[in-house]
């Protein structure tokens, strides 16, 4: 079945591959791609196609007004857009700076968005890529976490971790839903060529050492940014729905992972770390990438992806690693096995 879909923060880097994925599959016909931003350079041989099987939108996706208009739109009922994948904000933007999302805007968008497909009776699907660090995690390094494990309830927990949690009961919720078919990604550590790291609480602030309390070096279960649009992709077209844990090959220390990064690490006893994240918080606001100090820096985990496997046929294909590029540095590369 040929699918006409909607993609949101398209102009994020994981939305911006999954939109070229999508314009040579297929199974796709028409895709509008939303963000925050003017459309990504890459985007400009899509949109001048004599086919114009693509368009794109600006949308405040967290604003009811922009929503409302969007999913009222002349331009979404001529693509005749029956399916949704939403993908949340992270790392920079072509124009500017990282796409951050604190607990207000993030719940926001997912509540929004969420309505707005229940609503509206010719979309048939929702698929979400959410964060597998809204489990509960326990002392040590042993978590490991299927698709039914315990979610991080707990009131402690930090707010952008606590954003994360919120968005994933409301789809959870909806599970059900007679009409709309809901699927929700719960992802590893995305990596990305060129050494970027995102959905990680230890590397949300995109610059600066990877901070961590002196003897903790949690475990890091990653999956390459190619996979996970995979992942999407077959979670769009699958006649299954639910929640599926979604990793890649490799599972390594947080140092390792700085290592690889060129961020460099800055261990730090445990007072001086919680210190710091109060700093950060009072210094940030309602910014504050204030999952710094939560229980992800000191424990790590792995995940059971046979879900996955079964269901979606996701097996991933990419390996994540160091190579050097043309001037001898060594350098954070994907590649495929």
């Amino acid at each position: 079945m040929r699918r006409n879909i909607l993609v949101t923060h398209a102009d994020a880097p994981i939305g911006r591959r999954l939109i070229k994925a999508l314009y040579y599959d297929d199974r796709v016909d028409r895709i509008l791609a939303v963000g925050a931003g003017p459309p990504p350079n890459a985007f400009d041989r899509f949109l001048a196609s004599p086919d114009q099987r693509v368009a794109y939108a600006r949308v405040d996706l967290a604003r009811h007004r922009s929503m409302y208009d969007l999913f009222h739109s002349t331009r979404l009922d001529s693509f005749e857009i029956d399916s949704v994948i939403h993908v949340p904000p992270h790392g920079p933007r072509e124009d500017g700076p990282p796409q951050l999302a604190g607990l207000a805007q993030r719940t926001a968008e997912a509540r929004l968005l969420l309505h707005h497909c229940l609503e509206d009776s010719a979309i048939r699907r929702l698929v979400v890529l959410g964060s597998a660090f809204v489990y509960r995690l326990v002392p040590g390094n042993s978590n490991r976490f299927t698709e039914q494990s315990d979610l991080d309830l707990s009131a402690d927990v930090p707010a952008e971790t606590r954003a994360w949690i919120d968005c994933d009961m409301l789809f959870h919720g909806a599970l059900h839903d007679d009409r709309l078919a809901v699927t929700l990604l719960r992802s590893a550590t995305v990596v990305a060529s060129g050494g970027f790291v995102f959905m990680n609480p230890a590397f949300d602030d995109q610059t600066g050492r990877c901070k961590r309390p002196i003897g903790f070096d949690p475990m890091c279960t990653l999956i390459s940014d190619k996979d996970v649009v995979r992942a999407l992709s077959l979670a769009a077209q699958a006649n299954v729905t639910g929640i599926f844990n979604i990793a890649g090959r490799e599972t390594v220390p947080l140092s390792r992972l700085a290592e690889w990064t060129s961020r460099g690490e800055l261990a730090l006893p445990g007072p001086i770390f919680a210190g710091v994240s109060r700093m950060l918080h009072l210094a940030r606001g309602q910014r504050a990438r204030s999952s710094l100090g939560g229980v992800q820096q000191r424990y790590g985990f792995t995940l059971d992806t046979s879900r996955a496997l079964r269901e979606l046929s996701f097996r991933p294909v990419y390996r994540i690693g160091r190579s050097r590029d043309g001037d001898g540095r060594l350098r954070l590369e994907t590649a495929r096995a």
